[in-house]
């Protein structure tokens, strides 16, 4: 029975800090649970003095516990023994249920899986990616020797909390690194019973710490700090601009930076069962309430397949249901608070006034209280220039445009601002490679759409929807710094 009562659930403090829970003096901010929008808990914000602290602490703690120069095994076994506990631990399903957009089946069947095995992957990398030696002359041996940073700085959404935060920290803490790890203001308690699991399974407190509070204070604090060495954020395209203009004034940092998407599905003429092509199209749009970077809203689609396309969606758009998180039984997310809803609804609102159709949906969920479910949502946009094709929405909301020629649909997949991922749907194989080399993105799915399982394939967007890679070897590697040396004998 994975069901549970909200009111029942034990909240941890905020901050975790040098193995502590901590409270602190900042301004306090009312967190709110987005399947009824009703205040659950109050957070008290880290200010520049209390990021100061708990920044030096975690550059002390890297160097004494000798996380950081321990044999890189020993450091494998400590975040496989974390991720067996993630896996193991009861509260924190409901803690990431409770507070996100995550329905329970979902955290349980997917969210704790997938954290526990990206972390197992950075687990496996710690002792299998060295330095090179470089051909000189006879004399002298060159050589590059990878280093850690030091202190890493994490800013995680809040879309999906517990994969988000083991995306960042896995790579970080196998390259021996400590992570001040600031989640969203929103979703703050999951991570919180992360880190400290993560310290019963052996990593030396003050290695990983979370400090709480907003991005323009919290986030901007620990950008500013001149002990973080490196910035890793998930976010908006814009604040995403932000970091990388106060990494670079605070120090030169390097950041990585996975941002905005507004992912095109490019839908052939053959791409074969119209049945299946829809499923997967609902699912790269409706997932998490449409609530992920990486979704696929823009459909795309060849002539001669568009009306029965948009008829199975149609009628597969009509099935979903709102549900609270915290029952078993509910497959469909709401958004993440009013201030989405909001947003969700004035753009369909100015994308309606400039020529678009709603085909279904388009407002939200009656009878869903103070919750925010959006129903799921299909607009016939006549052009590129329409806000719903333009703007990265958040939601449910997928727009269609039909083509009539390859090159005609290649050019509707291009987006002036992001180039995070694109879906392309087609039996054939020269034609899927004809638009895999044409599209500007920095993953490109083929008959199928969305991330797997397979930590090895990283992530990360071209143009305006980011800088470096998460997961992957790029991930463990961009959490080194390189140094080159060169001896005389």
């Amino acid at each position: 029975m994975l069901s549970f009562d909200p009111e029942k659930v034990k909240l941890p403090a905020g901050h975790y800090i040098a193995g502590q829970h901590v409270h602190t003096q900042g301004e306090r901010l009312i967190v709110n649970r987005p399947s009824d929008g009703k205040a659950y808990a109050t957070l008290s914000e880290a200010q520049a003095d209390d990021v100061d602290r708990a920044v030096t602490l975690a550059h002390q703690a890297v160097k004494s516990s000798g996380w950081a120069s321990a044999p890189p095994r020993d450091r494998g076994r400590v975040l496989r023994r974390w991720a067996d506990l993630i896996e193991q631990d009861a509260a924190l399903p409901q803690l990431e249920a409770l507070g996100s957009t995550r329905p329970i089946s979902d955290v349980v069947n997917h969210e704790i899986p997938f954290t526990a095995e990206a972390i197992r992957f950075y687990a496996e990398c710690a002792d299998k990616y060295s330095g090179d030696l470089f051909p000189t002359r006879d004399s002298s041996l060159g050589m590059l020797v990878p280093e850690p940073y030091g202190v890493i700085a994490a800013i995680t959404p809040w879309n999906f909390p517990l994969s988000m935060a083991s995306w960042k920290c896995g790579p970080a803490l196998a390259a021996g690194n400590a992570v001040m790890l600031k989640p969203s203001e929103l979703t703050p308690f999951s991570t919180a019973r992360m880190a400290e699991l993560a310290v019963q399974a052996g990593l030396p407190a003050g290695v990983l710490n979370i400090v709480q509070g907003r991005g323009a204070v919290t986030g901007s604090a620990l950008v500013a700090h001149p002990l973080v060495r490196k910035v890793s954020f998930t976010g908006s395209t814009l604040t995403g601009a932000r970091i990388m203009s106060d990494a670079a004034h605070h120090g030169m940092k390097p950041v990585t930076l996975e941002l905005g998407g507004k992912s095109p599905q490019l839908v052939f003429d053959d791409a074969g069962d119209i049945d299946m092509v829809a499923q997967r199209i609902l699912r790269g749009f409706t997932a998490n309430g449409g609530q992920a970077c990486v979704a696929g809203t823009r459909l795309i689609v060849q002539r001669a397949i568009a009306e029965p396309l948009i008829a199975r969606l149609t009628a597969l758009c009509q099935t979903f249901r709102p549900g609270v998180t915290w029952d078993e039984t509910s497959r469909y997310a709401p958004l993440i608070d009013a201030r989405q809803g909001n947003k969700v609804a004035s753009v369909i609102a100015a994308a309606k006034a400039q020529g678009a159709e709603v085909l279904v949906g388009g407002e939200r969920f009656a009878d869903t209280a103070d919750g925010w479910f959006w129903q799921p949502t299909l607009l016939s946009a006549p052009g590129a220039a329409n806000p719903a094709v333009e703007q990265e929405i958040f939601g449910p909301v997928l727009t269609v445009q039909i083509f009539d020629e390859e090159e005609q649909g290649l050019h509707l997949a291009a987006h002036a601002i992001y180039g995070l991922c694109a879906g392309v749907h087609t039996l054939s194989l020269p034609r899927a490679l004809r638009a895999m080399r044409a599209i500007e993105a920095g993953t490109v799915w083929i008959n199928r759409y969305g991330r797997s399982g397979d930590f090895i394939i990283p992530t990360g967007g071209f143009l305006g929807s980011g800088i470096g890679k998460d997961l992957g070897r790029q991930a463990f590697q961009a959490c080194q710094r390189q140094k080159s040396v060169l001896i005389d004998f």
